[in-house]
């Protein structure tokens, strides 16, 4: 259903593309109402109007006649999966989130009068957050910075270049889109509502008075991941609080970031009632429609820290010990109910102790409710799951992570190739048993793949030393 809606709003898009941006410019993903006049200003207010890929082509059908009509510049993205790529913060920068339409004003006058119209034309309309843009008054779709609309740059001391503007000297200056920089200090602005005493309120939230954030761990369009210090305890502790942003990358079936945050509450206490060993919850709250999650900080490095550190590869043995505990982990969780779908060296956590905890759980499935929208990373996905729409093979999907994982800690590299190359390629005097099982793991016929009782069984007897093993017998 999902796809079949993907495809019917991309064409309407791309209909309200050839009437409304007619003009397009080689290599961008930007198409233009027109093209640039001879007296348009090199710089002055920007206007962004926000909008999720679900409610694009109502917001374009509202917004494009008034500024058409207007003769004022614009610009959207070619087609709603450039959209979609925005919003998701990580293709294009987190500084992009929520940028569809990008409005050039011709002076602050202008600005006032289009700002007020657009939010108008907009009013109720679901959006994402402009991350550091200003927002023209709480709740609305538009929002506003001052930059550069005709692109000039500053070569720093160092050689790199920076996008630039000009300051009223008329010398460039760093034109900065990150931060709380939304207008140079010598710019007055024109959209500012008047204070009130409603503004000078404070705004008592868990975030300020319980759990006090001081390391972004990362931030994307559906909502950052935080290091922070629990003060709700008699000692403080240190903890993990998870932001579900609401229409924070919103998917085509209309969950969005907050909803992953909620649906990952769900699944951690399933787990942990299963005993699984996942992050314990420690609260929950919500705050300006957004949906916060704190957990259990997880003392130790990830796999993928360890193997970036390393100047040589895992023993065999070792590597042997870790799918051993793999696989139990992911068989705890398949017997709990879930498939978790986001196994991979980053989402696993090694203790001192030497015992591997699992993370990020906002992507899992019910074991027999699969789930049709792709998550995780490509190498870790198998290609039967893929494709938005395809169903998934379930708990097959965590089976396959485990054998990218697993190639990964014995190769160096990710099976990036179809078919990956088998392992003794990559490195000597690995057991024929393991690569066999590896390649099975990674069969691109879900059918070849082997089941997890067998894996167990493999893993078991190459991670036992031969003495031991005779012992046994």
């Amino acid at each position: 259903m999902s796809q079949a809606l993907s495809q019917s709003l991309g064409g309407e898009w791309e209909g309200l593309c050839a009437l409304y941006l007619p003009v397009t410019a080689e290599g961008s993903i930007w198409r233009y109402s027109r093209a640039p006049a001879p007296d348009d200003p090199e710089q002055g207010w920007k206007l962004h109007v926000s909008s999720t890929i679900l409610a694009a082509n109502k917001v374009m059908a509202a917004v494009a006649p008034f500024l058409r009509d207007r003769g004022i510049m614009f610009k959207a993205p070619s087609t709603l999966r450039e959209l979609d790529r925005i919003n998701c913060g990580l293709f294009y920068g987190y500084g992009q989130v929520g940028k569809f339409i990008t409005v050039y004003p011709r002076s602050a006058a202008e600005a006032v009068d289009v700002a007020r119209g657009l939010d108008r034309l907009t009013s109720g309309m679901r959006a994402p957050a402009v991350p550091f843009d200003l927002r023209y008054r709480p709740g609305s779709s538009v929002y506003y910075r001052y930059g550069a609309f005709k692109f000039a740059e500053l070569e720093n001391p160092d050689g790199t270049r920076t996008p630039a503007l000009k300051d009223p000297d008329g010398n460039l200056v760093p034109d900065r889109r990150e931060g709380a920089a939304a207008k140079p200090d010598w710019v007055a602005d024109p959209l500012a509502a008047p204070p009130s005493e409603a503004d000078d309120a404070p705004l008592a939230s868990p975030l300020q008075t319980t759990f006090r954030v001081f390391r972004a761990l990362t931030q994307r369009g559906k909502g950052g991941v935080y290091k922070a210090v629990d003060m709700s305890t008699g000692a403080p502790r240190f903890c993990v609080v998870k932001e579900g942003r609401r229409d924070g990358e919103i998917q085509w079936d209309g969950r969005d970031g907050r909803w992953r945050v909620e649906h990952e509450q769900r699944v951690l206490h399933s787990l942990r009632a299963a005993g699984v060993d996942v992050p314990r919850v420690y609260s929950s709250f919500e705050l300006e429609g957004n949906y916060y999650l704190v957990t259990e900080f997880v003392a130790g490095a990830t796999l993928q820290s360890l193997l970036d550190a390393r100047r040589r590869r895992l023993s065999l043995p070792l590597v042997a010990r870790y799918g051993v505990k793999l696989l139990a982990l992911v068989a705890r969780i398949h017997a709990a109910g879930w498939v978790w779908r986001d196994c991979k060296p980053s989402n696993i956590v090694v203790t001192s102790a030497g015992e591997l905890r699992p993370l990020d759980f906002e992507g899992a499935c019910p074991v027999n409710r699969p789930d049709p929208v792709p998550w995780a990373t490509p190498p870790f996905i198998p290609p039967e799951s893929r494709t938005e729409g395809q169903r998934s093979s379930g708990a097959g999907d965590d089976l396959y992570a485990l054998g990218a994982v697993i190639y990964l800690l014995l190769t160096g590299q990710l099976p990036t190739e179809a078919p990956p190359a088998p392992v003794h390629r990559l490195r000597r005097n690995v057991p024929t048993p393991l690569g066999r099982l590896v390649s099975n793991l990674l069969d691109a016929d879900p059918r070849r793949r082997p089941t997890a009782k067998d894996v167990s069984r493999a893993l078991t007897e190459l991670a036992t030393p031969a003495a031991e093993r005779r012992r046994g017998a």
